[in-house]
């Protein structure tokens, strides 16, 4: 089973070698890895994505969690999420099958970021399988290159208990931060 995890940490160098490591020395396999800044300063939000049974999973998140960086560690697999992916696709084009591949970009509301004589750039947002569709819809006319991001994804709901949260109780005093231990000023 595919897991999806979310990693509050500290924004500072090294950090993210340190997890990757982890996974290195442990024999985990990451399959997806987004990394960036959350609009908490100093907290960055690692999404990535390993393939584990679910007592490996567990295990994952045990082990991230005791690293002194990470803040908090989401597995959500245990929690609704929205989740999405971008990917960038250069296809090539004849003046015999632009409007047909406009068209499929249309379908997919693909937003085509740069037209060239030879070659369209298509940006398209979604979940993992609309990303492949529409892949394999391109591969026919010629595939240049793709960049995919990988996957990012946030608990669906309330946000109380996220770290962007501005905490304060009902005489305005700024309240302790759920993740760093700091007041908000």
């Amino acid at each position: 089973m595919k897991h999806i995890f979310s990693a509050f940490l500290r924004d500072e160098p090294r950090v993210l070698t340190r997890v990757t490591s982890l996974f290195a020395r442990r024999g985990y396999n990451i399959d997806s890895l987004s990394v960036g800044a959350t609009e908490t300063k100093g907290i960055s939000r690692m999404t990535f994505i390993s393939e584990a049974p679910e007592g490996m999973a567990d295990q994952i998140q045990r082990q991230l969690e005791k690293l002194e960086d990470v803040l908090k560690v989401i597995n959500h697999a245990h929690e609704k999420f929205v989740d999405r992916e971008l990917v960038l696709v250069k296809v090539r084009v004849t003046p015999e099958n632009r409007l047909e591949i406009r068209q499929i970009a249309e379908d997919f509301r693909a937003r085509n970021v740069d037209v060239g004589r030879q070659s369209y750039v298509f940006e398209v947002t979604g979940d993992e399988g609309k990303i492949s569709a529409f892949i394999e819809q391109m591969r026919p006319f010629g595939i240049v290159e793709t960049m995919r991001t990988g996957r990012v994804a946030l608990t669906r709901g309330s946000n109380a208990d996220m770290p962007s949260q501005v905490y304060f109780d009902g005489e305005s005093q700024a309240l302790e931060h759920p993740l760093t231990g700091v007041a908000n000023d």
